[in-house]
Formats: structure tokens, C-alpha cells, sequence
């Protein structure tokens, strides 16, 4: 299915951190917007890997996406097999994204930093003509990246103020990574409250700079093109 927004997330709960607002956000404007987790998450300190997909999926179903996939690269080994990059390729070839959304490639987590360089250099292949010949050449027309824990200066924001109980009801979904009341449950980062406040604090930042309730930020490379000096609306 061809989508507007393809977005990718290293681990199950990624997307839903960074970007689950704008997910949403381009949801209720009509665009098609498909997700893609490239591992389980077997690594982390809690959850099955099936307990991570179905509660990936239930997320899924909040946000609005029209379908979410998972590749099922080993964690903490993302990009290790030079078949990681093959596969980024063919999947977008497949779904054919106007926009590619993709970790910022600076990260406390090594996992978002290799998935940030692996997938720049899928979204540059899929464009190529030449490279894996048997499909059909695809060039997005630009990469965004989001931040999943370290955050800078963006090179844009968008409102989602009136689609962030969405984000938060998304988050919810991800029980076994942020509910530390389960019997079985270790005491990581992400289930401290303190992280929810975290996410919280940077977007309610992002919207206070804009002048908004709430905002999620992307950095972009390439220089946007303003028609002139004036503040369109």
C-alpha cells in the first residue's frame, strides 16, 4: 500500500515517544501514514517480544496508521547484516512514502543512532535506479528526523495539540515498557514517571516556543524554502 508518511522506529514504543502526535496529526488530515518497527525490543529489561507487537499494534490502532510492520531484526544488532539494508530498501520501494520520518541520527541510544545511518542510506538507495534492478526505483521527497530522547534545536515544529491525548493514549499501549506496578516488572528509565514527564516537558517546550499547547519538532537537512520574508499562516 503506497502511504504518505512512512515512519520508522528502532523498538516497538519509539514512534509513539518521538512522534506519535504528527502520526495522528496527519491521520486526521486525511494522509496515509504506515509505521515500521525494525526490531522486538527482546533486549529490554521488560516484555516479550509478544507482548511488544501486540501492544505496538494496539498503539497503532489509537494513532489511526494504516497498517504497522516489523522487520525483525535482532535488537541491539541493527544494521550488523548487511541484508538490513536491502530490506529498508524494498519496503520502501514498496510503500512508496512522500516523506520518510526516521530517529535523529544523535541519540543516548545506540540502536536509534545505527537505525538513523542505516535508514539515510536506504531512503538515498531506494532513489537509485541501479542498485537491486528487479524493483522499481523510488525517491521520497525528503527524510525527517525526530527525536526520541535527545533533543535540539528544530528545524520545524507542528501542532498536535489537538491530537496529543491520541500520544498519550498510544503510550498507554505500551504497558509493559512504561507501567511499573506489573508483579513482574524491573525498574528501568522508561517506567520511572519521571521519563513520561520527560516526553511531556520537551513537547509542552517545543509548544510554548511556537505558541502552542503542545508540539513535536523534526530536524530536515535540506534549507526550507520560504516564498518570502513574511509569516504566511
Amino acid at each position: 500500500m503506497a502511504v504518505d508518511l512512512l515512519v520508522f522506529g528502532p523498538h516497538p514504543d519509539d514512534i509513539e515517544i518521538g512522534l506519535g502526535g504528527i502520526v495522528a496529526h496527519h491521520v486526521v488530515k486525511g494522509l496515509r501514514v504506515g509505521l515500521c518497527d525494525l526490531t522486538g525490543g527482546e533486549m529490554g529489561s521488560n516484555g516479550t517480544v509478544e507482548e511488544r507487537h501486540a501492544e505496538a499494534e494496539a498503539a497503532r490502532v489509537v494513532l489511526g496508521a494504516e497498517w504497522r510492520e516489523n522487520l525483525g531484526w535482532p535488537d541491539r544488532q541493527i544494521g550488523k547484516d548487511p541484508a538490513h539494508l536491502e530490506q529498508a530498501v524494498s519496503l520502501i520501494r514498496r510503500h512508496r512514502p512522500r516523506t520518510v520520518a526516521m530517529p535523529y541520527w544523535s541519540d543516548r541510544h545506540p540502536d536509534h543512532v545505527a537505525a538513523s545511518t542505516l535508514l539515510t542510506e536506504a531512503v538515498f538507495n531506494s532513489g537509485l535506479r541501479r542498485y537491486r534492478p528487479s524493483e522499481d526505483a523510488w525517491k521520497p521527497d525528503w527524510i525527517c528526523y525526530y527525536f526520541i530522547n535527545d533533543a535540539v534545536q528544530p528545524s520545524f515544529v507542528v501542532d498536535v495539540s489537538s491530537c496529543y491525548d491520541r500520544k498519550r493514549k498510544a503510550l498507554d499501549c505500551h504497558v509493559s515498557q512504561f507501567q511499573s506496578s506489573r508483579p513482574d516488572a524491573t525498574a528501568t528509565r522508561l517506567n520511572a514517571s519521571a521519563f513520561r514527564r520527560l516526553i511531556e516537558s520537551r513537547d509542552a517546550q517545543f509548544g510554548a516556543l511556537a505558541g502552542v499547547e503542545w508540539a513535536e519538532g523534526v530536524i530536515v537537512r535540506e534549507p526550507l524554502v520560504r516564498p518570502s520574508l513574511m509569516k504566511e499562516t
